[in-house]
């Protein structure tokens, strides 16, 4: 009886295999490149605004969106204790200029009156929600209407 069921199934399993090798699909990338090919870097795109201060603030699109950044951020420093974003964006005001304003949220709660605003360590890293757009056409088609509302 065990020898009979050992048999039964090698032949099943000699059976399966050789269906599943006379069905293989080629395998195809949505690249329409072959699998094997070496991968190319896509052009590099050119940023929506190439100096801060120059350019209009981009419209949200939904409800507790970060603020877009309308300019480029190469070259800039965004580690914990050197942030160029903190340059400009600490005050509502720079150089004269409006701009926005880091939210109470990205501060610690002093109880000092008039006290310097301190970042909170938890939220330096700006460039995690907040990130530059390029002119780029979209990649896949979107018919998503978000918020009508003006840039802030």
């Amino acid at each position: 009886m065990k020898k009979s069921l050992k048999v039964s199934l090698l032949a099943i399993l000699t059976l399966t295999v050789a269906a599943c090798a006379t069905t293989a699909v080629q395998l195809s990338t949505l690249r329409e490149q072959s699998v094997s090919s070496a991968d190319s870097a896509p052009n590099e795109k050119a940023y929506v605004g190439k100096r801060p201060g120059q350019q209009a603030l981009i419209a949200r699109t939904f409800e507790k969106q970060p603020p877009l950044v309308p300019h480029t951020v190469d070259g800039y420093n965004i580690f914990p204790g050197d942030n160029s974003c903190l340059d400009c964006h600490i005050s509502d005001e720079f150089k004269g200029k409006k701009m926005p304003k880091m939210g109470a949220s990205h501060f610690l709660k002093t109880t000092q009156a008039g006290a310097e605003p301190v970042v909170d360590m938890q939220r330096w890293q700006c460039d995690s929600c907040h990130v530059a757009q390029v002119d780029a056409k979209p990649l896949v088609d979107n018919d998503f209407q978000g918020l009508a509302s003006k840039p802030n």
